[in-house]
């Protein structure tokens, strides 16, 4: 065994250690704050020997989220961040891939002797062949080179189980594809944090809550939660036997126990966050005044978590911001977030007050900084994708379409949107000939299609990697029966309910259209009658056969509705409806045209 892999497995000991520590000496009074004026290093105090230690100790907080397993450069607008000018125009900056990522981080921790680097969760699951293909091992791999040394469990890790988190977090090979290497998975170096995912039989979180970082004699605790309406993103069979609490009572009552231990600097890892006011990530959050420039659940999360937390790391909503958000007691507190996919990393500085044991919040720092590819890449990284590529090289060169151009995957109803709602639609008609229309989650939908060559198939091939990066969940596909009444409610439902704030849109197949107007509220964003199926009016009373995955067929995404459907027809997985579609409508002589994404006529 090589010296790494025993540093590997000693560190992995500690975390099991320290997250079940003992219950040790009683917190005292929260420590009062530094002054604005002090500066790390300003007074001393003597330890045992006679020499002198700063009362203020500097440590860097590294951190990053939603990664997705995107371990080489994403493509299209998924690998480029915005950067605000000085002049107040914006640039687009091409961004991500571990080979970048790891020697940013690298040369950000030199220097550095109190480091941690922690994650916001996502990081497998949706992800692309290189790691979804091999149930995400070569991601654990990449995060253990990253050195990670912690990070909370975000929805994604629920895409599979428990059980497959649990093997992810603890090695062994997969239980049905088996040993991808000669090697034996080892699982992750890092903790996993669960505090608010409890098994319904025991009552008790499935992985360790919380963790404590420990370097001489400054400690930071950990505390990991993901959303509590996780079982509303993650098919059912992910989240079976599995109950997720309210995000800010578990923070606070683990934060109450790490203080009985004497661990008084408090960090909280969440997988929920908000939108910013501004999409370029080194947009100052602050500028209208503290926590104007950030809504939607952090903000109110944030709001409640108790004072005795020092800052929040964030995610889900793949947005980058550097807020301050006032807690409880009105005093700022760091909230942040590196948007997604490895395109940026949050650089923080927290001031560790030795006399309290607390961290002095007045003199928290903290940025965003730009994974840019203009560095040296990673060789360990380079190695670790080319071994995979190599693996997955038979399955994914394979060529299953030709494009003429871009097809995007953003925007309210996006070119691509509507592709693989046609495909869907096709499909259905296949399975059924009285398919009427097809409806695409925009979550299920991971990734643009690129018209230039990833690798040597040439510009315009589409490849089954890169369909693969796209729809990279294996939802099956399924028809169910709903009435014109359903159907509109279904349609209600993107912009009302768990749905009002952060509106869902659904894309739809050919044939069917409707207006939203945005400057009205709620449900009525949705204009009833103009919803139409072949220029015709829907009717409520009338059955209509409707085409989505099982994601979608169980109700989630918050459309309840669609759990109500009948008459239900399972078919097979997303993917291969995509790769047929592609296959029977384009050559490389008649390539496919990004659809007009006309469907949906906006009103702002």
């Amino acid at each position: 065994m090589s010296a790494t892999s025993h540093q590997h497995d000693r560190r992995r000991r500690t975390y099991a250690l320290v997250a079940t520590a003992a219950t040790l000496a009683t917190a005292g009074a929260l420590a009062a704050a530094l002054p604005a004026t002090a500066s790390a290093g300003e007074s001393s105090q003597k330890h045992g020997g006679g020499h002198h230690l700063s009362r203020y100790q500097d440590v860097q907080l590294l951190s990053f989220n939603d990664l997705h397993g995107n371990l080489e450069p994403p493509a299209g607008s998924s690998g480029r961040v915005t950067e605000l000018q000085a002049d107040g125009t914006t640039k687009t900056i091409d961004a991500g891939g571990v080979e970048y990522l790891a020697t940013h981080l690298r040369q950000a921790r030199e220097g550095q002797k109190y480091s941690i680097t922690a994650a916001g969760g996502d990081m497998v699951g949706a992800s692309p062949l290189i790691s979804g293909l091999f149930h995400d091992e070569p991601t654990i791999e990449a995060l253990n080179k990253l050195d990670l040394d912690v990070t909370s469990v975000g929805n994604h890790e629920f895409d599979e189980g428990a059980k497959e988190l649990a093997r992810l977090q603890n090695g062994g090979c997969h239980p049905t594809a088996g040993c991808y290497t000669d090697k034996k998975f080892k699982g992750a170096d890092f903790p996993y944090l669960a505090a608010n995912v409890l098994s319904e039989k025991s009552g008790k979180p499935i992985l360790a809550p919380y963790w404590v970082w420990k370097k001489k004699d400054v400690k930071i605790g950990f505390i990991g939660v993901t959303l509590e309406d996780t079982p509303g993103v993650v098919s059912a069979e992910g989240v079976k036997g599995l109950k997720f609490k309210d995000e800010v009572e578990t923070i606070n009552k683990y934060a109450k126990v790490l203080q009985r231990q004497g661990v008084k600097s408090i960090v909280a890892l969440i997988h929920e966050g908000g939108q910013p006011a501004s999409g370029a990530y080194n947009y100052n959050c602050d500028s209208p005044g503290a926590g104007d420039g950030i809504s939607g659940p952090i903000a109110d999360i944030a709001k409640n978590i108790t004072p005795s937390v020092d800052a929040l790391v964030t995610g889900h909503t793949h947005a980058a911001y550097v807020c301050t958000i006032p807690d409880p007691s009105g005093k700022p507190r760091m909230v942040t977030s590196a948007a997604s996919f490895g395109r940026l990393y949050t650089d923080t500085t927290l001031t560790y007050d030795r006399f309290t044991g607390d961290i002095s919040r007045t003199a928290v720092k903290s940025a965003n900084r730009v994974v840019t590819r203009d560095v040296p890449k990673a060789p360990d990284m380079t190695e670790l994708i080319s071994k995979w590529n190599t693996l997955a090289a038979p399955i994914g060169n394979r060529a299953i379409g030709y494009i003429s151009a871009d097809i995007p995957s953003t925007g309210t109803e996006s070119p691509l949107g509507d592709l693989i709602a046609d495909a869907q639609l096709a499909y259905g008609k296949e399975l059924d000939p009285e398919t009427d229309l097809a409806l695409m989650n925009p979550g299920g939908i991971r990734a643009p299609l690129t018209y230039a060559a990833k690798g040597g198939e040439g510009d315009g091939v589409v490849t089954y990697a890169e369909g693969f990066t796209v729809q990279p969940f294996s939802n099956t596909l399924n028809l169910q029966d709903l009435t014109g009444a359903q159907l509109i409610q279904v349609l209600k439902e993107q912009v009302s309910g768990t749905n009002a704030a952060s509106p869902k849109i659904l894309q739809i197949s050919s044939g069917l259209t409707y207006t939203l107007d945005l400057t009205k509220s709620g449900a009525d964003r949705v204009v009833t009658d103009s919803i139409k199926l072949n220029g015709a009016a829907i009717d409520p009373a009338a059955t209509y056969r409707v085409a989505m995955n099982n994601f979608l067929a169980g109700g989630g995404d918050g459309f309840t509705t669609l759990g109500q459907g009948t008459n239900d027809l399972v078919g097979t997985d997303d993917l291969t409806v995509l790769e047929k579609y592609l296959t029977a409508n384009s050559s490389a002589t008649n390539p496919i045209q990004p659809p007009a994404a006309d469907r949906i006529t906006v009103v702002k």
